[in-house]
């Protein structure tokens, strides 16, 4: 049985582990002097690209290609990434392990898959001019410096806005760093160069001096949690301090000779200092540990460590946990170390396992959560059984624990076990999957190409698998060498009721890689139509994207697919696309009759829809204020529909546009005559016109309008009796009902004109007596509508109608009930 503290080195009043992850890491023949390595957060990938500032073996043309390596941390090769874009000046990564790639022009190259495919931008602001001299990564974004000092912060890799920051001192910049966003007060990017003797702050709005002695300052680094800094000076010395420059934490003398190589935190408790060939750690109070190695050493700082790299092995070395640390420290009496004793006990079949558990029974639930944790610290699968078993002993003796963290815990540790294999290679520790999350470890599988090992996970702690599928048919259909059609059906076999599968992305992948007709097929599998039809339309499959919407029954992606095609189209394509397409068709119409009537007008001509153009036409017409124009667009309208011969109502529109010609010419001949060329009668009906005429006394006029437009003698009457009464002409109602017997529209038009305003006299007085096809109930009706109860009565009497009497007696009041007393008596004389 190993020791687990065999590993373990005291730094001061710590103890710090180092772990061995891998060995055999790289070939012996890659010189990793020679090159610049920088290491994805979370034990995640390592870059490699050859330092060009350096001489390095001659090994063949082949090898001496220029190149990004990105490797697993077990030294599997994942990608080789040529490079042709020139000299790169920053390699770092992103928290979601992407490559960022930084060139001395400003380019930046963000690989997102690990597998080639990326993105791109530049950084602008001087960077082509002046040259790129170096970058500092955090997890979302970095800082580039220019050969100037300038100084360019992108803070978000998803939406790069690269931004200068506030003008440095232009002197030497012996070493520089960043305080990462999360950990100032500013929350923005923080920049501390060691400029002269000093350190210069650089923030977005000033450089402020910190007036620092003994410098100059080689090495700057940040502690994980940005509240330190450590400072290397030229004369060997170590500073700690707070990163608000306040308050000195430590100093130590190296008495080194030479400059370092590198200088890292591990994690926020001690400082690593490394050279060629070996690596000191500065622990709290100046306490010093040495590490000896083989061959050339590489640090890439995490967030809870530090992993050492070498062309033999890649270890962890990290500050041994508190709790791991009570458990396994030699004459440890803590409860959990009790507890994991007990469990040895028993499983000699000693009485002393008892005897433990009596021992720490008051303490015994915080023992299983301590022996549950520090399973999860443990990369050794031995001493993670060991302290499950101990937890698992200690809860059975528990009245009342609930096992949620344990089981949480071995579920944990299956995925870790699994993933730090060494084909793997991704030797996360606990807190370093805590932070990642299951999610975001099942894309690492992905960006692999694990897709097997990724669906075993994601089954296992019930995650979508539909991403990975995807992925999986994206792979094949670009690399694939197979037969179209058998990739096709491949793809769908293997998809086939599977939930959430988006085979639109799976097209899209085919497509940008030349193979149109394979996306085609892809896409008949994609259910959702919203989907298919943006793809459709970028490949250029007008005709088919229509019918996918169309048959959607979404008239809003048919109107997107329309806007689409009317913008890339010849008008005459677009129209014919058109053809047999009625919703297609109604949509165009009612959308361009509100906002573009040139598109109405080329769609009725192309489609022979005479009629409807003309119309358009005359719509036009009563829109313009101009009279010649409406005249111009009426002639337009009677030729266009004179041209239609096979409608038999062409006759009546020219008839129509023809007399809507008259019109205007008649109006504008009126405006002209009467009112001195202003603009009183233009843009009227022709029973307006009319109307107007009679109101401004030009009745013999508007006679003679009416009969050159041949206005029916019903509508005239209407309409001069409606001028009329508009303008109270009593006098002239009255003549007409004098000099006329009869009325083409009768009298009771007269009689409620006159009433309605308000002339109850001429109403009542003049035109009840010339309503003689009425009964006398309905004359009587219109008596005492103005107010006149016993002409009513009168009325009734001479009709002889007692009942009607009778009825309108209860309405009478004052006077009048004496009067139609009367009339009542003369037809029911007393016996």
């Amino acid at each position: 049985m190993s020791n687990p503290t065999a590993d373990w080195e005291r730094v001061g009043d710590r103890f710090y582990r180092k772990i061995k992850l891998y060995d055999a890491v790289f070939d012996q023949d890659l010189e990793l002097e020679n090159y610049v390595i920088a290491g994805a957060p979370c034990a995640g990938a390592i870059a490699l690209y050859r330092d060009e500032d350096k001489l390095h073996t001659y090994r063949g043309s082949q090898a001496s290609k220029t190149g990004i390596d990105i490797y697993s941390c077990a030294g599997k090769l994942i990608r080789r990434i040529n490079w042709d874009k020139g000299s790169i000046r920053g390699l770092g990564w992103s928290e979601d392990e992407k490559l960022l790639v930084v060139t001395e022009d400003g380019i930046v190259r963000c690989y997102y898959d690990l597998q080639g495919d990326f993105t791109q931008f530049s950084l602008g602001n001087g960077a082509e001019q002046h040259g790129v001299k170096a970058c500092r990564f955090w997890s979302t974004g970095f800082v580039a410096i220019l050969s100037n000092n300038r100084l360019i912060a992108v803070s978000h890799y998803n939406e790069p806005r690269p931004k200068l920051l506030a003008i440095p001192p232009e002197a030497t910049v012996h070493s520089w760093t960043v305080i990462p966003p999360a950990y100032t007060l500013s929350r923005s990017v923080e920049v501390l160069l060691a400029i002269g003797q000093t350190i210069y702050v650089v923030d977005s709005s000033e450089a402020e001096d910190r007036v620092l002695p003994n410098g100059p300052f080689k090495y700057v680094s940040v502690s994980p949690n940005g509240l330190y800094v450590t400072l290397y000076t030229e004369d060997g010395k170590v500073w700690v301090i707070t990163s608000d420059f306040q308050n000195k934490i430590g100093e130590y003398e190296s008495k080194a000779k030479t400059i370092p190589k590198d200088v890292q935190w591990c994690g926020n408790d001690s400082v690593l200092l490394v050279w060629e060939d070996e690596v000191h750690m500065i622990g709290p109070d100046g306490a010093l540990l040495k590490y000896y190695y083989d061959g050339w050493v590489h640090l890439l700082a995490d967030i809870d460590g530090v992993r050492i790299m070498t062309n033999d092995v890649c270890e962890f070395l990290q500050r041994v946990p508190s709790t791991t640390e009570d458990i396994f420290k030699l004459g440890s009496t803590s409860p959990a170390s009790v507890l994991l004793d007990a469990v040895d006990q028993l499983d000699k079949k000693s009485p002393k396992a008892d005897e433990n558990i009596q021992l720490i029974r008051p303490n015994l639930p915080d023992a299983v959560a301590a022996c549950v944790y520090s399973a999860g610290q443990e990369y050794s699968t031995h001493w993670q059984k060991q302290l499950l078993k101990a937890a698992s002993f200690g809860k059975s003796v528990l009245d009342l624990y609930s096992s949620d963290d344990f089981v949480d815990m071995c579920e944990k540790l299956r995925v870790l076990n699994a993933v730090r294999d060494y084909r793997l290679g991704l030797p996360l520790s606990f807190e370093q999957y805590e932070r990642l999350t299951a999610e975001k470890l099942i894309q690492r599988l992905i960006n692999r190409r694990e897709y097997l090992l990724a669906i075993r996970l994601s089954d296992y702690l019930r995650l979508p698998t539909n991403k990975i599928y995807v992925h999986w048919a994206s792979q094949k259909v670009r690399n694939s060498t197979a037969d179209e059609g058998a990739i096709c059906e491949t793809v769908v076999k293997k998809l086939a009721n599977k939930r959430g599968i988006s085979f639109e992305y799976i097209a899209r992948a085919a497509y940008d890689e030349g193979r149109s007709h394979l996306a085609t097929q892809l896409l008949n599998h994609e259910s959702r139509a919203g989907k298919q039809v943006p793809l459709l339309l970028s490949m250029s499959e007008d005709e088919l994207a229509l019918d996918k919407a169309i048959a959607s029954g979404d008239t809003d992606l048919v109107f997107f697919v329309l806007l689409h095609l009317k913008k890339t189209l010849p008008l005459a394509s677009f129209f014919r696309l058109l053809t047999n397409r009625p919703l297609a068709t109604a949509l165009v119409e009612s959308s361009a009759r509100d906002q573009d009537q040139s598109l109405l007008k080329d769609l009725y001509y192309q489609d022979d829809r005479r009629l409807d153009g003309a119309n358009l036409l005359f719509s036009e017409a009563l829109a313009q204020t101009a009279p010649q124009t409406k005249v111009d667009k009426l002639k337009l309208a009677a030729k266009l529909i004179a041209d239609n011969t096979k409608d038999p109502t062409t006759s009546l529109y020219h008839k129509s546009f023809s007399e809507a010609q008259a019109l205007i010419r008649l109006q504008t001949t009126l405006d002209n005559d009467l009112h001195g060329g202003e603009k009183v009668y233009t843009g009227l009906s022709l029973n307006a016109t009319l109307h107007r005429l009679i109101l401004t006394t030009h009745a013999k006029r508007a006679t003679k309008v009416a009969s050159e437009f041949r206005v029916p003698d019903k509508t005239l009457a209407w309409i001069r009796l409606r001028a009329l009464v508009a303008k109270r002409d009593w006098a002239e109602l009255e003549e007409i009902a004098i000099k006329n017997k009869r009325s083409s529209i009768g009298w009771e038009p007269y009689f409620n004109e006159i009433l309605g305003a308000g002339n109850t006299k001429l109403a009542g007085g003049v035109f009840v007596a010339k309503c003689t096809g009425l009964t006398a109930r309905e004359r009587s009706d219109m008596w005492i509508k103005c107010g006149m109860i016993t002409k009513a009565g009168e009325e009734l009497l001479k009709a002889r109608d007692a009942e009607a009497l009778e009825d309108l007696r209860s309405r009478a009041s004052g006077g009048g009930v004496g009067e139609i007393d009367k009339m009542i008596a003369q037809l029911r004389p007393k016996r």
